[in-house]
């Protein structure tokens, strides 16, 4: 139905179709019947980031930062400042007083880091000419300070005042950042994980940061960072490595992974992709609740229980293109949104029949050593017939172009962003004609009222 109102999506380009799933007209567990369509922004819409319960913000290359209301669609505020395009947004959460305020914090091309204040439109502060653009932020609460990640990383206070610095890196740069426990950051160096240490005066007035240690296992560059749990951490990689950390010691996680006296080895354990293609290979996107992780895997979705230290669900084929963005919903359902230009809802579930083979899919095949060794021949993961599928809810047919993320508002909606200058807000169709019912009830009321 959507397909047909709002028009196909044809392919730009010469693009190889593959064999994906297609949940159809009817879509019986897609509650997302009703959208509507955002315009403001004039190119690429890269970043989205929730403010409150009712509030985001979408950012990208046309330089704007633009406040929403989620229920009513409309535009709040339009923030200008930056006059290049928007390389990475957050908000920052400050608590003075028992006051909590939301600000945002953005940097751009521009080599600008700014904050503004949602509330007003104003830009608070800024400092510009950075010595490079800034490719990510990240904001640790509890010493009301954030840091910036490009050639090199900066600690920055609440008022925007340099408080310390490392030296600059390779071109590459640092492209993610995790906080760790014990006042430690880890962030991604080209193929490295750097451990920086924090260290902090009583007063917060004198801040240090140096690199305690390096992270050397990934063989090519490092896609996605992420924290799984306090304890935990995973990183990704561009030849389609994950390997799941320890937060406290910084070691390759390995308790009670497959059994290691089979295999002869000692050394740490790397879970490793085996694809022929080397864009099928890329992790683009990883996501966690603390007990799954899901990969998103050239145009793949694979999910692994860290807990029992085993995939237990994956669809080799799950988009027609590379997938950019994932979320999990709940422990068995999950969402995806990918570059040809569909967002698509999941559920895992217990399979009926045979599974399909997943031997050479992602933890199809699994090599263990260091990567400068040759270890063992892989070993193959079995078909067990407690493997889960993924079954296809629904999917959302309504941008033109490769969909870059998603903003999950719960009952409130759902906020896509494009490729296409648009943001579209899925609503629950149900839901909405219900509200509808009641306003209008009470419309009737007041009326008769009057009379």
């Amino acid at each position: 139905m959507l397909r047909w109102i709002l028009g196909g999506r044809e392919a730009q380009g010469v693009v190889e179709k593959n064999s994906v799933l297609f949940s159809g007209e009817e879509q019986p567990k897609n509650c997302f019947t009703e959208l509507q369509v955002l315009k403001g922004h004039f190119d690429i819409v890269r970043y989205l980031v929730q403010i409150d319960d009712f509030r985001f913000a979408s950012a990208g290359d046309d330089g704007l930062v633009l406040v929403w209301n989620v229920e009513t669609g409309e535009r709040l505020l339009e923030l200008r400042g930056h006059t290049q395009q928007i390389t990475a947004l957050v908000p920052y959460t400050i608590t003075q007083e028992d006051m909590t305020h939301t600000s945002l914090i953005t940097a751009s091309s521009d080599r600008s880091v700014s904050l503004w204040d949602p509330d007003t439109g104003n830009r608070v502060q800024t400092v510009s000419d950075l010595q490079s653009s800034v490719k990510c932020l990240l904001v640790l609460s509890w010493h009301n300070i954030w840091l910036s990640g490009g050639n090199g990383l900066c600690v920055w206070s609440s008022g925007f005042q340099l408080l310390s610095k490392t030296e600059q890196h390779s071109d590459t740069g640092v492209t993610a950042m995790v906080e760790l426990p014990r006042n430690y950051v880890a962030a991604a160096v080209d193929r490295e994980i750097i451990i920086y240490e924090l260290k902090v005066s009583s007063t917060e007035s004198d801040v240090s940061i140096t690199a305690f240690r390096h992270l050397a296992n990934h063989q090519d560059s490092i896609r996605a960072l992420i924290n799984v749990s306090d304890k935990l951490f995973a990183s990704g990689s561009h030849i389609g490595e994950l390997i799941i950390w320890d937060s406290v010691e910084w070691t390759i996680h390995a308790d009670d992974q497959i059994a290691l006296e089979d295999l002869h080895y000692d050394g740490p354990l790397e879970i490793r992709l085996a694809s022929q293609k080397q864009s099928d290979m890329s992790i683009q996107h990883l996501v966690s609740d603390g007990e799954l992780v899901v990969a998103a895997v050239g145009s793949g979705l694979y999910v692994y229980n860290v807990q029992k230290k085993c995939m237990v669900a994956c669809r080799k084929l799950a988009h027609d293109s590379d997938i950019l963005h994932t979320k999990l919903l709940s422990q068995s359902k999950l969402m995806s949104c990918s570059e040809d230009g569909s967002v698509k809802m999941w559920e895992l579930q217990e399979p009926l029949l045979l599974a399909e083979p997943t031997t050479a899919g992602f933890f199809g095949m699994w090599s263990f050593g260091r990567p400068n060794k040759q270890g063992p021949s892989p070993k193959r993961f079995p078909e067990a017939p407690g493997l889960k599928t993924l079954e296809l809810m629904g999917d959302l047919i309504g941008h033109s172009g490769a969909v870059q993320m998603f903003l999950n508002f719960g009952e409130r909606g759902l906020v896509t962003c494009s490729t296409d200058h648009l943001l579209i807000v899925w609503r629950d169709g149900e839901r909405q004609s219900h509200l509808r019912g009641l306003e209008l009830f009470q419309k009737l009321e007041e009326n008769q009222g009057l009379s």
